[in-house]
């Protein structure tokens, strides 16, 4: 992780093969209509999309479909195995979405409880692993555990997106220390994925150092979900802003800002 000063110009996300300027990933589920999900899109300023690719029918073309709106978009998409429970569903759909989009990119989700929609590690490692070794770009979806995510970078995966809480939830940022650790430890980009609610959590994460966030229902969920993608944008960009800046130290008592060399009365 470089804390070097950047600008965004030259601050860009390295993904394996793929670069991107933004580091804000979207989805495409759970918008009131297509034109609500075409003009939160755009106001996100995403070059990412993740498509469920056992739930959305990207062979359709035409006005009136999501495979539209992504296409007149210029987007990059990024299949995921949403709704895949084992790690042979997982692999079969991953090699089924690079067919369909001829694409090595794969957002890996095994899940392992219905519940809490939390990954299955086991599962998601074994997947991982095969996935990688036929050359696919894996990003897996996967609990914010450095162990976990360790292996996974030695498995070959290119990056990994811990949650920063369940999946849908909006509670943000529940284990920052979990999230320090990760960011410390895992060479490879750290994107988190799913728990973020509204501006604020996203900034926070970005602040502590992660590479970028992918989100969906925090912006299709919100009551403006176009004003909300810009908020986010914004959000993401000041996040990463600072923590290449780099904080101030922390302290119980205040610290006068200005010198007080010079100042009426004083003795210095």
């Amino acid at each position: 992780m470089s804390t070097s000063t950047s600008t965004r110009a030259d601050d860009a996300f390295q993904v394996g093969p793929f670069t991107f300027r933004s580091r804000l990933f979207t989805g495409t589920g759970k918008y009131p209509d297509l034109d609500t999900a075409r003009g939160a899109l755009a106001a996100s300023g995403c070059e990412v999309v993740t498509v469920a690719v056992r739930r959305v029918d990207l062979s359709k073309r035409g006005e009136g479909t999501i495979a539209d709106v992504l296409r007149d978009g210029g987007y990059t998409i990024l299949p995921n195995t949403a709704g895949c429970n084992t790690a042979e569903d997982a692999v079969r759909t991953a090699r089924l979405a690079r067919e369909l989009l001829d694409t090595t990119l794969v957002k890996l989700e095994v899940i392992g409880d219905q519940k809490t929609l939390y990954p299955d590690v086991p599962a998601t490692l074994e997947a991982a692993a095969i996935l990688a070794k036929e050359g696919f770009t894996v990003l897996p979806y996967v609990s914010d555990d450095p162990v976990t995510a360790r292996k996974l970078e030695d498995v070959g995966c290119a990056a990994v997106m811990p949650l920063a809480a369940p999946i849908g939830s909006g509670l943000g940022v529940c284990n920052r220390y979990n999230l320090e650790i990760l960011v410390e430890q895992v060479s490879v980009p750290l994107i988190v994925d799913a728990g973020v609610g509204t501006a604020s959590d996203a900034a926070f994460a970005m602040e502590l150092g992660a590479d970028g966030i992918l989100m969906n229902t925090a912006i299709a969920g919100a009551k403006d979900p176009v004003r909300m993608a810009s908020a986010m944008r914004k959000a993401v960009e000041a996040g990463r802003e600072a923590f290449l800046a780099g904080r101030i130290p922390k302290k119980l008592y205040a610290t006068a800002s200005s010198p007080i060399e010079g100042v009426i009365g004083s003795k210095h």
